[in-house]
């Protein structure tokens, strides 16, 4: 056929969608090589496709519009002439619109795939992460209750000093032994933004106060248990607890005095 029929047929739609024979397209292309006006005839329905498409998709990047005209034919670029529109031609164009619809689904489709396996990938670091945290939270109960079980430790309260919070309240596990002893500070109030509490042990005459320890992990401990190392402490008569400022004190502030209670070691 000559350029015109070729032009009328609906070949040239079918060639830019892929949908021609070896044959034919070969065909097609001697035509594109020695008839200028089907050369710029290809080009004007591939711009169309491609203007089409950008009006009824979502953007895409330059890469993926370099992918899929790879996959339909090379690009080439002339000026623009209005297309024929017969019957040929629009068969042309629903094969061409079609395979174009055919990328932008799998397309889509790839990348909800991609979005599921994130979200599954999200979720299985986050289950892990809980898993992780609650062997955590156990193995301290067990410790708790290993400790509050054990014959080693001599139990003790520390009621609430009535002039600064008499509904405080905390215990003592000790263990005479090893010098060592654990802080159940459960019953203490949190302490506010700046403050932490502090550990005294006392003997009573004359009066001597000596820092076994700060409970600056309050607002993090799952337990509200503390170890404090008695190793440094000669002898203990009485146990306190006052708030300070951070990083401690050398001295306990009295008027800040939350629990006091005596201990016989």
């Amino acid at each position: 056929m000559n350029a015109q029929e070729l032009i009328e047929s609906g070949n040239l739609e079918l060639y830019v969608a892929g949908s021609l024979s070896v044959e034919e397209s070969s065909e097609v292309e001697d035509a594109i090589e020695t008839h200028p006006e089907v050369k710029e005839q290809v080009e004007l329905i591939e711009d169309s496709v491609i203007t089409l498409a950008e009006a009824v998709s979502p953007p895409l990047s330059a890469l993926i519009w370099s992918q899929i005209l790879d996959n339909i034919r090379k690009v080439r670029s002339l000026s623009d002439r209005k297309p024929s529109t017969n019957w040929g031609a629009i068969t042309g164009w629903a094969a061409t619109i079609l395979a174009l619809a055919g990328i932008f689904w799998m397309l889509k489709e790839k990348n909800d795939l991609q979005d599921r396996v994130q979200y599954t990938t999200t979720q299985n670091i986050v289950l892990e992460e809980n898993a992780e945290k609650a062997e955590s939270q156990l193995a301290e109960a067990n410790d708790v209750l290993d400790i509050v079980r054990s014959k080693e430790y001599n139990s003790y309260t520390l009621p609430g000093n009535q002039a600064v919070a008499p509904q405080a309240y905390a215990k003592v596990y000790v263990n005479k032994k090893d010098k060592i002893a654990y802080i159940d500070a459960s019953g203490l109030p949190e302490p506010p933004r700046g403050k932490v509490y502090q550990v005294w042990s006392l003997t009573m005459q004359p009066l001597t106060p000596t820092s076994v320890g700060l409970l600056d992990t309050y607002s993090e401990s799952e337990t509200l248990l503390f170890r404090i190392d008695m190793g440094q402490v000669a002898a203990t008569e009485a146990f306190g607890i006052t708030l300070e400022p951070e990083g401690g004190s050398e001295t306990p502030t009295m008027d800040q005095l939350y629990t006091l209670g005596e201990v016989t070691l």
